[in-house]
């Protein structure tokens, strides 16, 4: 299962970037998110990129057919790899890996002007569950709540954004 939202920011391009590439934003994002226990594994910045590996516990709604392979509660690990393109536009990849639950879920991202005050950040994220005849179902059946996840995501760096940043937002 595939998918890819869009969110525009009314920011510009550097002050968005600027966010995406500090590890701090990423952690708050993810508790006002409601994640728990969230730990940096892994942190590399560098002038042009972000590596970085973080580790929650998250709450999830399991649709009845997945009730066997996934639980309430469980703990995800994200990789991202942020980059500065060289061309005014930056994004990357990420996996995400759900402790004990036979999936694969990875992406890419991608943040790009839209104007001198605006930009776009594009999300692609590919789900495969890995359990014989039922794995495209539960997939199915788990769409609506991680597009809604990505949603929450685009709402929490909103708010990062209008809590550190604004008084950088170009008047």
């Amino acid at each position: 299962m595939k998918f890819s939202l869009t969110h525009s920011f009314a920011y510009p391009i550097d002050v968005v970037w600027a966010m995406f590439h500090n590890p701090d934003s990423h952690v708050a994002k993810f508790a006002r998110m409601g994640h728990t226990d969230i730990e940096v594994v892994e942190s590399k910045v560098t002038a042009t990129s972000l590596d970085l590996t973080l580790q929650r516990k998250v709450e999830m709604d399991v649709p009845s057919i997945a009730k066997k392979f996934l639980s309430p509660v469980n703990t995800v690990t994200s990789t991202d790899h942020w980059a500065d393109r060289g061309d005014g536009t930056y994004g990357g990849r990420f996996t995400v890996d759900i402790k004990g639950v036979p999936a694969e879920s990875a992406g890419t991202t991608d943040l790009r002007p839209t104007g001198d005050q605006s930009c776009d950040y594009t999300v692609s994220l590919e789900l495969k569950v890995k359990v014989p005849l039922v794995g495209e179902k539960i997939a199915g059946a788990l769409k609506g709540q991680l597009q809604a996840q990505v949603e929450q995501e685009f709402d929490a760096t909103e708010a990062w954004l209008t809590d550190t940043a604004g008084k950088k937002k170009k008047k």
